[in-house]
């Protein structure tokens, strides 16, 4: 059955907008026929998230998909990394199935590092050989950023053979390389690796431009820097792409790339540009069935009353309108997945740190950034052992694999804030261990058993109350609706705040302290742990 849509129709290619009937015929578009009658609203292609990790939405992918529609998204490029680490290959395939209840377009990676290293306990290895298992299937476009960027410059074996069957099957390969430049860096795109999301500086994004990467800009829940890279949309229009990394399911409630582009119009970017960025760039550098708004197409197509405000009044994907007026018009699909979780719980004796010395590594944590510093403190001492201060701000943290029925690892924190309490939760980049921080032994450990007895989820508990969100899809993941998962992830965070944290989001910080590829000092399962120089170092000093 024949459709046919009129609008003003936005043509990204030719940089203008002219009024049209858009003909769609099984899901295609059939023609665009310019009507030089005055109409109402503007037609452009669907916006596409060229790289993020659906599960730190908290939300399965068709729940993702109820809630992502709504800001105008028919497509995302996504790296399953977070499933993998937990439940290996059995994790992928769950996203892939569940993504194909609903109608967006979902295009997976093969994770490329699974393990992301080697100084962590994750509950799944996967190798070279399931990589290429993987980027043989119709369903993987590309295979995942490659944070083991010094695997890439050392010419480790296994990488080497990631990246090589990545290059036969003509498959694009995402890159992770925070601070990496000059010949290092050369030597990294050499290896056939085209994008990064992870620069430091606008210097450093501008310097992989011109040498060739794709930089995609990144503002998701915990790194936000659109402000800093968005005059490279101006600049270098045709090599750039704007993307959310993380996301978490409060904010994907207020908005997703859609989001990206009103800032960059309030702050004047070109909208052309923008829109570039936003659509055409990822669609055309992965190889993405999704649709252009020309002639052929899939009738991937949103729908805006005003360019400026550029609020989504409906979405269509493969000619079918999935979203109109604040209704959502499709059912989300519901897929189990069982994985392993420990069962012992932890005693206050597996926490206690005898004070060694009288100075101690402390981590610092930054605000909306995945990086952290690296401090040296005078240690607080009670009855002999090192405890939380929280006059200095400094937190206990600790961290429990969740897999082995394993001793846990601590460390100290400084930037959380909390004055009373402890919070605590099964997300954990990368290996998604249990990770917990809090101001005395006692909350810390009943909220890390908290999360055991739930099988994952979150906690955030003080004295008087305590604030817990159960996460029973592999420990990342819930069937719930979006809107109710940000309502309660709205709940525990806010709950966190009122414990002193000053953080904007401080689950999402917390997730990221024990991401070992993003320096400077975080805490692996292991122990404290040096990301610029790649090994461990002692607590004390």
């Amino acid at each position: 059955m024949k459709k046919i849509i009129t609008g003003n129709v936005l043509d990204i290619f030719n940089r203008k907008i002219y009024p049209a009937e858009i003909h769609i015929s099984k899901g295609k578009i059939q023609e665009i026929l310019e009507t030089g009658e005055e109409c109402s609203g503007y037609i452009l292609p669907g916006l596409v998230d060229s790289h993020i990790h659906i599960e730190s939405s908290m939300l399965t992918p068709a729940r993702f998909a109820e809630a992502a529609v709504k800001h105008g998204t028919v497509a995302v490029v996504t790296d399953p990394h977070e499933i993998a680490n937990v439940a290996g290959l059995q994790g992928v395939e769950f996203m892939i199935e569940n993504a194909k209840t609903v109608p967006m377009k979902f295009f997976f990676g093969a994770p490329s590092c699974v393990p992301a290293t080697e100084f962590e306990t994750s509950g799944a290895r996967i190798g070279s050989e399931e990589v290429r298992l993987l980027l043989e299937k119709d369903e993987i476009l590309f295979l995942s950023e490659m944070m083991n960027f010094p695997g890439v410059l050392g010419e480790d074996p296994e990488v080497v053979n990631k990246l090589k069957h990545a290059r036969e099957l003509k498959k694009p390969v995402d890159g992770h390389a925070p601070g990496l430049t000059g010949e290092d860096l050369l030597k990294y795109i050499r290896s056939g690796i085209s994008t990064d999301h992870e620069c430091l500086t606008f210097q450093e994004a501008a310097e992989k431009i011109s040498s060739g990467m794709k930089v995609q800009i990144r503002e998701g829940s915990a790194a936000r820097g659109f402000d800093m890279f968005r005059d490279l949309i101006d600049m270098y229009p045709e090599s750039v792409m704007l993307c959310t990394d993380d996301m978490h399911p409060d904010d994907l409630l207020e908005g997703h790339i859609d989001r990206m582009i009103r800032r960059g119009l309030e702050k004047g970017v070109d909208l052309f540009n923008l829109l570039r960025a936003a659509i055409v760039n990822p669609v055309i550098h992965y190889g993405l069935p999704a649709g252009l708004l020309r002639k052929g197409d899939p009738a991937d197509m949103i729908e805006v009353t005003d360019l400026q405000k550029f609020e989504i009044t409906g979405t269509w994907i493969n000619g079918e309108k999935v979203y109109s007026e604040g209704k959502v018009l499709f059912v989300p699909g519901k897929t189990e997945l069982e994985c392993k979780f420990r069962n012992k719980k932890i005693t206050l004796n597996d926490i206690s740190v005898g004070a060694e010395s009288a100075e101690i590594r402390v981590i610092e944590a930054y605000d909306g950034k995945l990086y952290t510093g690296a401090l040296t403190e005078k240690v607080k001492k009670e009855n002999g052992f090192a405890v939380a201060d929280t006059d200095r701000d400094i937190c206990k943290m600790v961290l429990v694999n969740r897999y082995n029925d394993n001793n846990p690892a601590v460390a100290f924190i400084k930037g959380f804030g909390l004055k009373r309490g402890a919070i605590a939760g099964s997300v954990a980049h990368d290996s998604h261990n249990i990770i917990a921080v809090g101001v005395n032994d006692e909350d810390i450990k009943e909220a890390v058993n908290r999360v055991i007895e739930m099988g994952g989820g979150l906690v955030s508990l003080s004295d008087e109350r305590r604030v817990e969100m159960p996460l029973e899809v592999g420990g990342l993941m819930t069937n719930s609706d979006g809107i109710n998962v940000a309502r309660k992830y709205g709940e525990i965070d806010g709950h966190a705040r009122q414990l002193g944290s000053n953080l904007s989001s401080p689950f999402m910080t917390l997730s990221f302290m024990a991401l070992l590829v993003i320096p400077r000092l975080k805490l692996s399962d292991h122990g404290l742990f040096d990301g610029e120089k790649f090994e461990y170092v002692s607590l004390f000093i």
